[in-house]
């Protein structure tokens, strides 16, 4: 049964979006989404797509499904949402899991779904509503999950409930997962910046993030494959920056190979001749062996035309080091029992 939002919780921003994980926008929907309308927090969200809540709890079709935007835990009842977002455990808390890196107002949380079930569950059944091809949402307990947390988000969700302060907090605004024991080397297994934080470039840094760990795991690796259209595109504009801030770091008379390129940006090679080729700044002439040469004066052209700069979205000084973040915390619970 629909419940209309009553007066104390107003419905901060209502966000009628078809974009997910790109700018760009499906054409058409595989399917009719059976949440009609979502509610995390105080955002109103328009579904692309059906997800899998359990049809005893929700029914075969929801008018207005309320999302904790916390924990994820979900009602189609407007007073027991109420009552749980008073009550959260995690309202006024970090994320669960263990906080990976830190920089410019974001966070990233590693989560073990294992260890945080119900959490990672909850995660993946909202975030089915706003991704075509995503199947798991039950069975996470083989794979880790990134939170993407915004310091101070913006559009921020106020939850504007009597008696509690009325102040910004902490945001989880997209994720990626990826499976423990990889055979392909999979370094992302599904990625989604949640719609009203999309546009931003949080996408690339979660991109960005996902090769980093890959780097310091030293697994060659990239996305589970075959990427879906918006897959192509984020990844293709993802892949594009980070080679051409490789060729254009280096030496201006060091000579680079497809091979140092992949040292350097752990992108896979057939990508990032795939990604040279629609760059279009390979030349077909033979130099030193090689079947084609990249022209760097087309990749520095390449990089003014689409306004990229050098600066990649994340910053690897940004990262925390596990044995570094155990001390912290150690320190933190010795103080507390003093």
């Amino acid at each position: 049964m629909a419940v209309a939002m009553a007066p104390e919780t107003p419905l901060q921003h209502v966000v009628m979006t078809n974009g997910v994980t790109s700018d760009h926008t499906p054409k058409r929907p595989a399917m009719d989404p059976n949440v009609l309308n979502v509610v995390l927090g105080t955002m109103l969200i328009k579904p692309w797509y059906p997800s899998f809540y359990p049809e005893e709890l929700v029914g075969r079709t929801v008018d207005r499904l309320y999302v904790c935007q916390w924990c994820f835990k979900y009602s189609k009842e407007l007073m027991p949402f109420l009552g749980h977002v008073r009550a959260c455990p995690l309202r006024d808390t970090a994320p669960p899991g263990a906080v990976i890196y830190t920089k410019d107002g974001y966070s990233l949380y590693e989560i073990d779904g294992e260890e945080h079930k119900l959490y990672c569950q909850n995660l993946s059944l909202f975030a089915k509503l706003f991704l075509d091809t995503k199947s798991v949402f039950y069975d996470v307990t083989t794979f880790l999950y990134y939170l993407l947390v915004a310091h101070n988000p913006s559009p921020a969700i106020i939850m504007a409930l009597p008696g509690q302060e009325n102040t910004p907090r902490r945001q989880v605004v997209g994720f990626f997962s990826k499976e423990k024991m990889s055979w392909d080397n999979n370094n992302l297994a599904c990625i989604l910046i949640f719609p009203p934080w999309q546009r931003q470039g949080l996408g690339k840094v979660l991109m960005g993030a996902s090769y980093e760990l890959s780097k310091r795991e030293g697994r060659l690796g990239g996305p589970e494959k075959p990427l879906s259209e918006l897959g192509k595109r984020g990844y293709q504009s993802y892949w594009s920056q980070a080679i051409a801030r490789a060729i254009l770091s280096a030496p201006s008379k060091k000579i680079l190979t497809i091979e140092d390129i992949r040292d350097e940006t752990y992108i896979v090679q057939e990508d990032i001749i795939a990604t040279l080729q629609a760059m279009q700044v390979l030349e077909n002439r033979k130099r030193g062996g090689a079947e084609a040469v990249m022209n760097k004066a087309k990749v520095r052209e390449w990089m003014e035309a689409n306004r990229v700069g050098l600066t990649p979205p994340v910053d690897v000084d940004g990262f925390v080091e596990a044995e570094k973040q155990e001390e912290e915390d150690e320190e933190e619970g010795g103080e507390e029992e003093e």
